[in-house]
């Protein structure tokens, strides 16, 4: 089935080349279907990358996906053009009597902050407070995942000794889970942080549930018991190259970054990496949409 996103989304030229079925407005007026509804709230300074790896992996399942992108109001981004966030993106305060779905909140630069500094904290702590009671499940990816674990939980976060950054081999821990319904044994999955989260303290959270774990990169995908709240703290949904572009990026600043560990082929920036998680990651977001999205989602909200 298809997602539904504007006609003029950047976006939608790109998932059109990989054949993945898209439709506007004027098209979904003909389609006789309850659609989900999902909400994005994209934190990621390069938006318009991060809305097509998103909508790839919305865009592959046998449900139709009708997505609304949200922005925060108290930030301004500087990396992605205000005619592009005015055209195709919403407020808060837009949408705030609606009821959606699912929801899906980005991961943000912002890790090495503590969460009260950064300066949209008091409008993300609204919407997430929200979600308790207008969205079936959330999504948190990477920083979402650490501020969703701190606001809900009360779980904090601390800084590691280097960033935590490429590829790694990750376990789970019931087989009969269905977020990780079809998952191997084992599974790889990109990180891309400087900052991390208890697994003790999520395993003695009698409201969550640690699903995944790495030795090398710790907690993955935790659950709250009632599938509300999903945090994940990775980045299932990158491309194969953007541990790549990252790291040229931070190289052309002068940082003193480490090649991402276990990603390019030798250990070489010079050779091309290749995706080794794509098929978890479009299993992953598929069996979110199903199982903890349509259905227990109300066919019609109150």
């Amino acid at each position: 089935m298809p997602i539904k996103i504007p006609k003029l989304l950047p976006a939608r030229e790109i998932l059109e080349s990989e054949n993945i079925f898209v439709m506007d407005d004027e098209r979904a007026k003909h389609q006789d279907i309850r659609p989900l509804n999902i909400l994005i709230l994209n934190l990621m300074p390069e938006k318009e990358r991060t809305e097509a790896q998103l909508l790839r992996l919305l865009g592959n399942t046998s449900l139709q996906v009708n997505v609304t992108f949200l922005k925060t109001a108290t930030h301004e981004s500087k990396n992605t053009s205000k005619y592009h966030l005015d055209q195709f993106y919403t407020t808060f305060s837009e949408i705030r009597n609606r009821k959606y779905d699912g929801m899906i909140i980005t991961g943000a630069p912002v890790e090495l902050y503590s969460f009260e500094e950064v300066n949209y904290w008091e409008e993300l702590s609204e919407i997430m407070e929200w979600t308790k009671t207008n969205v079936t499940s959330t999504l948190h990816i990477c920083w979402a995942a650490q501020a969703a674990l701190f606001y809900h939980y009360g779980i904090g976060k601390f800084e590691l000794p280097r960033k935590c950054y490429g590829l790694f081999s990750h376990r789970i821990y019931d087989k009969n889970e269905k977020l990780l319904r079809g998952f191997d044994d084992v599974f790889l999955a990109p990180h891309s942080r400087y900052t991390d989260v208890s697994a003790e303290a999520i395993k003695e959270c009698k409201q969550l549930k640690l699903l995944s774990m790495s030795d090398e990169a710790g907690a993955f995908i935790i659950s709250s018991v009632d599938g509300k709240q999903i945090m994940v703290t990775g980045h299932l949904e990158y491309d194969a190259d953007t541990l790549a572009e990252e790291y040229n990026r931070d190289i052309n600043k002068g940082l003193d970054i480490h090649v991402p560990e276990n990603y390019f082929p030798g250990d070489n920036p010079e050779n091309q990496p290749a995706n080794l998680w794509r098929s978890h990651a479009h299993l992953f977001f598929s069996n979110w949409l199903n199982y903890y999205v349509y259905q227990e989602t109300p066919y019609l909200w109150d």
